[in-house]
């Protein structure tokens, strides 16, 4: 099992950035990494994964706004998120997916005010 450990959360106004790490606690190589939110009073929904070769997806509210990327030296997975909105509000999770199994990390709170 590998330990993912969020940070870089926070409050920031709308139109603020906030940039997001997810560390593992192991080699992240092979693995296919997400990035997904809890709003208040919703489901969990993906806001954007990254395949072990780099391809990237994006839910459609933060295509252009957010940005993925993973450092495989580090072991660590990214969430760059520009002109943040106060829909953008939640708690967000790192998500692994790797050999028949998928781990969540204990997720970092993001706040969005008007």
């Amino acid at each position: 099992q590998v330990q993912l450990v969020e940070s870089g959360g926070g409050m920031v106004q709308a139109g603020g950035s906030l940039r997001l790490s997810c560390a593992a606690s192991g080699s992240i190589l092979t693995f296919f990494m997400g990035w997904y939110r809890r709003a208040p009073g919703k489901q969990r929904e993906l806001v954007a994964d990254i395949t072990s070769a780099g391809s990237t997806n994006y839910a459609d509210s933060v295509k252009g706004r957010f940005t993925i990327s993973r450092d495989n030296a580090k072991n660590t997975v990214y969430l760059q998120m520009n002109s943040l909105k106060p829909e953008d509000t939640g708690v967000y999770y790192c998500g692994a997916r790797y050999g028949g199994r998928f781990d969540w990390g204990q997720g970092t709170q993001v706040t969005v005010s008007s």
